[in-house]
């Protein structure tokens, strides 16, 4: 059966002399992969619409394992992002993490929201951590793995203040701190922002001030969070580490 479906190519890779097979996180079904024939021939309709970080209007026959797509029709194109060295970047750190964190056909609308506007944040601003923060802390809750940021992961206790414990999975309050020697003291503020980021939208953001030093001590926070319980290497990320955007 012939579906309409809007979404946004996470990925896209070569098949055979001229088609390729893209993977879409769409706003209806979720994610799906499906062939696009022809779509490596320079002068293909289907060449553009199925390039990375492209929002589009497909018409895909729609199966349980491999789909195919009949046309599509580009929505947004993202150019700025595609422009840009670090947007490509970012862009394409997110795009592996949703990748690797969703399951096949399992929608959520407000997570595809969530990607469109971190998206639309890449393409706009010159600084884009704290929107990418705030999307990995939702794919990690998507994923099952999200670390516990309203209260004490042992106790329950909501007394500030906390240290983060990447063994825990989250906060410790100063009576439970002594499980985890390595766990990380949080000013209050970064406590609030931690709690914000999982919980809020980034629609309902305005501009985040953040200290520079606070803002690497979440990324490393986030990385080896990610590193303990995400299981999948990210190519992505390596790359912006070796850019300096991700420390």
């Amino acid at each position: 059966m012939l579906e309409k479906l809007d979404g946004i190519v996470v990925k896209a890779k070569d098949y055979g002399e001229s088609h390729k097979i893209i993977t879409v996180y769409s706003k209806r079904i979720g994610k799906f992969t499906a062939l696009a024939k022809g779509a490596k021939k320079p002068k293909s309709r289907m060449a553009a619409v199925t390039q990375p970080f492209i929002y589009a209007q497909f018409f895909v026959y729609l199966n349980k394992g491999l789909s195919t797509i009949q046309q599509g029709e580009i929505i947004e194109s993202f150019r700025p992002v595609r422009e840009d060295i670090i947007k490509t970047a970012y862009a394409a750190y997110i795009m592996e993490l949703t990748d690797k964190l969703l399951d096949a056909q399992a929608p959520d609308i407000n997570l595809f929201e969530q990607l469109y506007g971190t998206l639309n944040w890449i393409a706009d601003h010159e600084a884009a951590e704290v929107p990418i923060m705030m999307y990995e802390l939702k794919l990690f809750k998507k994923g099952g793995f999200a670390p516990t940021v309203n209260e004490c992961s042992n106790c329950r206790s909501k007394e500030l203040p906390f240290a983060f414990s990447i063994a825990e999975g989250g906060f410790l309050c100063r009576r439970c701190i002594h499980l985890d020697e390595n766990a990380i003291p949080l000013p209050e503020s970064l406590t609030k922002i931690l709690y914000l980021f999982v919980n809020v939208g980034l629609e309902r953001v305005g501009n985040i001030s953040i200290k520079p030093e606070n803002l690497k001590l979440l990324r490393r926070i986030l990385d080896a969070y990610y590193d303990q319980y995400g299981g999948y290497y990210l190519k992505s990320r390596k790359f912006l580490k070796q850019l300096d955007l991700l420390r």
